[in-house]
């Protein structure tokens, strides 16, 4: 891997320092994506949702949080499983999250 650039944004930094630490494969498990995810991101090549994966980074690595209105202060990377989630019904907090996400400003869509 090569150093951290200075032109090299913050959230990519620590993904390769947990890289260095670990490894791609766990540090994708960490973030609840595969370690070829992790691999193509370091290198440039994703052509999936970036900003996901900036998310992911910053709330599970990096420790970001965000406002849910359902749940208060959480950190990005819940936020971002939250979303993606689908409606049950039969749970109270997950029918509100189903019914805040779309409206809230951390929404991904």
């Amino acid at each position: 891997m090569s150093e951290t650039t200075e032109q090299e944004a913050d959230w990519i930094a620590a993904l390769r320092k947990e890289c260095g630490q670990t490894s791609q494969a766990k540090a994708g498990q960490r973030l609840g994506v595969s370690g070829s995810t992790v691999n193509q991101v370091l290198k440039g090549n994703y052509r999936g949702d970036m900003a996901r994966i900036q998310g992911l980074v910053e709330g599970e690595l990096m420790h970001a949080t965000v406002h849910c209105p359902v749940l208060g202060e959480i950190g990005r990377n819940r936020c971002f499983e939250n979303q993606r989630r689908p409606l049950a019904a039969t749970n109270p907090t997950r029918v509100a999250l189903y019914k805040a996400c779309p409206t809230c400003p951390n929404y991904r869509g």
